[in-house]
């Protein structure tokens, strides 16, 4: 799990640098992405250094996780008829929404099942 946090807090960094320099504008809001995958590389970097926080680590990223879903899904979906339509006046950010709101939900996913495998492997080796 900690390995799978760095992957998608290094994608998370990558999507909102890439944003910042590709937007044009570079506001600091294109950089948000990166502010979650900051948090969730972190937390993989601690849950391997300390094994024994891994699993509070990896909660606070889990966390992070479900944040940047209900943020970028949150902020994004609503304005999705806007951008079909092609009447937004930002079109990067709410497509930069809507795929952070993606990756995080695709990480908190597996973070779920990560620690539903974990319960049933505990409940089992007792």
């Amino acid at each position: 799990m900690p390995t799978l946090s760095i992957v998608f807090g290094l994608i998370l960094e990558a999507m909102g640098i890439g944003a910042y320099f590709l937007s044009g504008t570079q506001s600091v809001t294109a950089l948000i992405p990166s502010f979650f995958g900051s948090l969730i590389l972190l937390s993989g970097v601690l849950g391997l250094l300390i094994p024994k926080a891994r699993m509070h680590v990896m909660h606070l990223a889990a966390l992070v996780g479900l944040l940047g879903t209900l943020g970028g899904l949150g902020m994004g979906l609503p304005k999705l008829s806007g951008l079909i339509a092609g009447t937004l006046e930002r079109p990067t950010a709410v497509i930069m929404q809507i795929a952070m709101g993606v990756v995080c939900l695709v990480f908190l996913a597996l973070c779920v099942k990560s620690f539903v495998d974990a319960r049933i492997l505990k409940k089992y080796s007792k």
